[in-house]
C-alpha cells in the first residue's frame, strides 16, 4: 500500500473546527461517540457500508480516535492519473481507469497527542510504517496534520488528521471494493495497541 503523512500548519492553511456547521446546507458535526446511531445524518455513511463501518470502529469507546467530517467521491481523471503515477512502478495501472476516495477528520481522544504536533508526528510516522507493507497494491493512503480547536467540553486548541483512503479499479465497483479493503485495514491499525495513549 501507498503511505505517506504531511502537515499544513502554516498560517494561511485551514483549520478544522468541531463542532462546525455547514452555512450551505443542513450538514453539521455529528458526534458518533453521543449518538452512535445518528448516521441518518452522514448521507455518505449511508451510501457507502464500509465507510459506516470505518465510522463505528472509530468513535467506538476503546478506540484512541473520534470523528469530525468525512466525504466520499468518485475520483476524478486527474485523481486517478495521480495515483497511477504514485503506485508501485512495478504495477501495470494501464486498466485501472476508475478510483474512488474518501478523508475522514480525526482527531486523538487524549488531550496530550491532540495538543501535541510532535507527538501526532510520530503517531503517523508509526501509520506509514505499519501500512506500508498491507496487500492492497491499488491503494493509497495519506494524512495530514492541521491545526485543530475543540469546544465540546471546553476550548482546546491541538491538530487534527485528515486521512485519505485512495484506491483503483478496472471499474467503479472493483475500485469500491479495493477502497473499501484498504480502509478497512487502516482502521484496524487505528485501532490497535499501537495507536493506544501509553
Amino acid at each position: 500500500m501507498l503511505a505517506e503523512w504531511s502537515a499544513e500548519c502554516a498560517a494561511d492553511d485551514p483549520v478544522l473546527v468541531v463542532p462546525w456547521q455547514d452555512p450551505n446546507s443542513p450538514a453539521a458535526f455529528v458526534d458518533l461517540r453521543v449518538n452512535p446511531y445518528d448516521f441518518d445524518q452522514l448521507p455518505e455513511a449511508e451510501q457507502y457500508p464500509s465507510l459506516m463501518q470505518a465510522l463505528r470502529a472509530l468513535n467506538a469507546p476503546r478506540s484512541p480516535l473520534f470523528t469530525a467530517k468525512c466525504d466520499a467521491w468518485v475520483m476524478s481523471p486527474e485523481e486517478v492519473e495521480t495515483l497511477q503515477l504514485n503506485l508501485d512502478m512495478a504495477l501495470d495501472t494501464a486498466d485501472l481507469t476508475t478510483g474512488f476516495a474518501t478523508y475522514i477528520d480525526l482527531i486523538w481522544r487524549d488531550r496530550t497527542t491532540f495538543a501535541s504536533f510532535h507527538q501526532q508526528g510520530q503517531q503517523m510516522h508509526k501509520l506509514v510504517r505499519l501500512a506500508s507493507p498491507l496487500d492492497h497494491p491499488y491503494a493509497g493512503i495519506e494524512g495530514i496534520i492541521r491545526p485543530a480547536f475543540i469546544d465540546l467540553t471546553g476550548p482546546q486548541e491541538g491538530f487534527a488528521v485528515s486521512l485519505y483512503v485512495r484506491a483503483l479499479g478496472a471499474d467503479i465497483h472493483t475500485a469500491t471494493e479495493n477502497w473499501g479493503l484498504a480502509l478497512e485495514s487502516v482502521v484496524s491499525l487505528l485501532r490497535s495497541r499501537d495507536f493506544s495513549p501509553s
